[in-house]
Order: C-alpha cells, then sequence, then structure tokens
C-alpha cells in the first residue's frame, strides 16, 4: 500500500487551512532545502517529501480525493475512483453471469476493511488479468505519474542574467537553464520530470516556482530597477558628477546645479531584462539622497551664516 500521511509530513493537523499548509511546508522545506545540506540524502529525501505534500494538499481538488482515497488505496490513491467505478463494473459482470444478485458464484470484493487483509496489487491482478491469467485477456491499466512541485531560490543578481543551475530532484540532479528576466513567484513546466506512471503509464511533470529574494542595494518594480545614491551638498547646490554602479557595471552622471533631496533621474534600458525577449530591458532610476554635513569648522558656519543673509 505504501500510504504517506502527508498531514505527517507537513506537521499541520488534518483540519488545517491551506494557510496552514503553506506556513508549514515553508517552514520545513527552509529547513531541509538542499542548498543547506548539500550531500545530505535524508535531507533531500524529506525535501522532496514535503514537495508532494505539498502539492497535493494545496490543491483543493487533489486533497480531496487524498483525503477520501488515501488510507484506502496507499500510493494509488490518485486513482481510487476509477478504481471504484471498475470493481463496480466486475461485480456486476460477474452477477449477470451468474444468474443475478444472490443466485451465488459472483466473486465480491470488500474494500471497507483493508481488502480483507489481501494486497492492492491481488486486487488489480484479479480484476485487469494479465497474461498468462485464465480467462480475462485483458491488460492492467495504465496511469500518469503525479507532478512534483519544487522552489528554486535566486538572489536579483541571479535572476538579471541567463545562468544555468543545478536542482536536486528525487536523488537526480537535473540542470535547468534560469532565463534572464525570470520574476519572484514565476513558475515554468518541465514535462515529464514528475512521478513515475504506473505501468507504463506517462510520467508526471515538474513545475518550479522561483523565490527572488529581496537585493539591499536595488528595489525592483517590474522590469524597472530604483535605487537611492548620496551626492553632497555642494554637488547638489553647485552640480558636478557621480559614478554610481548598475547591474551591468559603472556609469557616470551629471548631477545638475541646485538638484534637491529624492529628485530621480531615469537611466533608459539600465534596468532589469525583460523574460523571454532579446535586449530589451526595463529602466533604471536614480535617486538622489542630499548629505547634509553635520562637522562644520567655525569658518564653514561663517560663510553658511553670510549665505543665508542672502
Amino acid at each position: 500500500m505504501d500510504f504517506v500521511d502527508y498531514y505527517k509530513v507537513l506537521g499541520v493537523p488534518k483540519t488545517a487551512s491551506d494557510d496552514d499548509i503553506k506556513k508549514g511546508y515553508r517552514k520545513l522545506a527552509r529547513k531541509h532545502h538542499p542548498d543547506l545540506n548539500p550531500n545530505d540524502e535524508e535531507a533531500n529525501k524529506k525535501f522532496q517529501q514535503l514537495n508532494e505534500a505539498n502539492e497535493i494538499l494545496s490543491d483543493p481538488e487533489k486533497r480531496k480525493q487524498y483525503d477520501r482515497y488515501g488510507e484506502k488505496y496507499g500510493k494509488d490513491w490518485q486513482h481510487g475512483e476509477q478504481f471504484e467505478a471498475q470493481q463496480r463494473q466486475q461485480q456486476q459482470r460477474r452477477s449477470s453471469a451468474s444468474g443475478g444478485p444472490g443466485a451465488g458464484g459472483g466473486t465480491e470484493y470488500d474494500f471497507g476493511d483493508g481488502f480483507g487483509g489481501a494486497d492492492f496489487s491481488d486486487f488489480l491482478s484479479s480484476m485487469f488479468g494479465s497474461e498468462g491469467r485464465a480467462g480475462t485477456g485483458r491488460r492492467q491499466a495504465n496511469f500518469r505519474g503525479g507532478d512534483y512541485q519544487a522552489e528554486l531560490n535566486l538572489s536579483l543578481r541571479d535572476a538579471h542574467t541567463t545562468h544555468k543551475q543545478n536542482l536536486n530532484l528525487d536523488g537526480k540532479t537535473i540542470g535547468i537553464t534560469v532565463k534572464a528576466g525570470v520574476e519572484n513567484g514565476q513558475k515554468i513546466k518541465l514535462a515529464g520530470y514528475g512521478a513515475p506512471g504506473t505501468n507504463g503509464g506517462p510520467n508526471g511533470d515538474l513545475y518550479i516556482t522561483f523565490v527572488v529574494a529581496d537585493d539591499p542595494r536595488y528595489k525592483r518594480k517590474g522590469n524597472d530597477l530604483y535605487v537611492d545614491e548620496e551626492i553632497g551638498l555642494y554637488t547638489a547646490v553647485l552640480g558636478g558628477e557621480k559614478i554610481i554602479e548598475t547591474l551591468d557595471g559603472k556609469v557616470k552622471l551629471n548631477v545638475a546645479p541646485g538638484t534637491q533631496t529624492n529628485a530621480k533621474v531615469r537611466l533608459k534600458g539600465k534596468g532589469f531584462p525583460v523574460y523571454n525577449q532579446t535586449d530589451v530591458f526595463g529602466d533604471l532610476y536614480v535617486q538622489w539622497q542630499v548629505r547634509i554635513p553635520t562637522s562644520l569648522t567655525d569658518e564653514q558656519k561663517e560663510l553658511f551664516q553670510k549665505l543665508a543673509e542672502f
């Protein structure tokens, strides 16, 4: 059966709300993330189980199916509805062949108490038959594997450039290309990288959600970047030049005379790359912060006093 209690995996009760499930997943995913536990197979296994539990319990329809069929059918719970429909059809056929209900000769299956001690695979074999089993000639049904969910953490600078990154999943290392401009919360699908199918069915898919951390220097809004830069009082009053650092390198800017605090300068095309578009960028907005001197000499104070008299 191989039943996995996904609620226990996430450390939440069966009555947990969607928010409780999300919080439980994030807390444990950070603890067992492969990046924080390199070469720890147990942590990696736990991380994948957390992803699987979150993928099921955060989806209302899948959670409903799991709650109904999980303990009864174990790892095959996603096909519980189909199994029971097929079982009913099988009973009807056997009942008809034996002359109707109560006529004797029909085979009944009791699903109310763990299949009466029988393994579920025995039930599948008896229902669908197998090559060499007399009287059937049917092939066992195949089913698509479940989907996996995973998170990939990036810095803002990582998201700024196209690069390759490895993701550990089920003990396997998957190399993916992260395209420049990816946004926080953006999700991509890798077809066929999910759970294996049953009886030759196709694999599920892998969904990767990107988590882009805030940057201490730059603020991102869409494809535009914002940064604060300090200038001295004299430069603000008289004008001058200021060299600033961008994600693409250093740029020299002219500071206009009489620049005020919070005045903005726009650098076209120096922002964030637009996802999946070649050579298309947002803008960089530089916001000036005028630094007021705090340690003036007596002579400097006298000069300011004279300026104030004008």
